[in-house]
Order: C-alpha cells, then structure tokens, then sequence
C-alpha cells in the first residue's frame, strides 16, 4: 500500500514524482529571484540609497560590501541556474549564496548599523535576534546544499 504512495522516478529510489518543480516553474522562480536581487542592489546602491533609511547608521558603510557581495551571488546564481538546470548547479549556487549571506549577516551582527531610537519596544534587541536567525538559517541552508551538491539531487 505505501508502494502506491510513494512511488519512486527511475533511477531515484524513494522519491516521489512531485519532489522537484517543473523546469517551467524553477526558471520562472529564478528569473523573480533574480529580479529582486537586481531591484535590491539597485535600492541600496543608487535609488532612494540605504541612506534614505532612517534607522541605519552611517557605519551601514562597514557592511554594504558584503551585503552588495550576497545579492550578486544571489544575482548569478539564479542566472547560472536559468542557463544551466542541472541540481548540482542549483546546489552549488545555494551553497555559495547562502555562505555568502552568512558572512554578511556576522558582518552586519559585528558592526549593527541600526539606530531604533528610543522607545517602549526593544528594536535592537529584535534585529539582534532577527540578524542570528538569519544566521542560524544560512548555515543550515549552507548544510542542506551540501548534501544536495554531494548526492546530485
């Protein structure tokens, strides 16, 4: 019976015919993603600028390299994997986006560029968890495209 549920595709024993979207919908998925990165370096670089966000700080400067770093791995990634669909290639450009994004957000968790102000509610101690989460998420992202880069699922 659980034959009939989970039925495998050739060759990928134990996976089930839905487990990977269609090429359609995965290069529709990083074609947005790659829109968004290109938006977002555009925001923070050109127009309005970070500068236009009131609660960061001048030391925002400390940071946008890795960050402008993390949407261009991001950028090139989902252009790489519009070219090439291949789950190596996808692994491989998670892994490298989300290192990238890791280190980004330890740059960030060193220098925090955010002035809340003062207030009734603690936003930096917020941001603080928001930031480690963040981190926390992209070493295991970094974890789970190792293993998809290894098995060439």
């Amino acid at each position: 019976m659980t034959a009939d549920i989970h039925r495998s595709q050739p060759g990928k024993p134990g996976r089930s015919p839905a487990a990977r979207p269609s090429r359609g919908g995965r290069t529709v998925g990083c074609v947005v993603g790659g829109v968004v990165n290109a938006t977002m370096l555009w925001m923070v670089n050109v127009w309005p600028g970070w500068q236009a966000v009131p609660f960061l700080t001048p030391d925002t400067r400390l940071v946008l390299g890795l960050v402008n770093a993390s949407l261009v791995a991001g950028l090139l990634s989902n252009l790489v994997t519009v070219a090439v669909d291949a789950p190596r290639v996808r692994a491989l450009g998670d892994l490298v986006q989300n290192a990238v994004g890791a280190a980004a957000l330890v740059r960030i968790w060193q220098v925090f560029p955010f002035d809340f102000g003062t207030g009734g509610f603690d936003w930096d101690l917020l941001a603080q968890w928001a930031v480690g989460v963040g981190v926390f998420g992209a070493v295991i992202g970094m974890v789970v495209a190792l293993v998809r880069l290894v098995r060439g699922s």
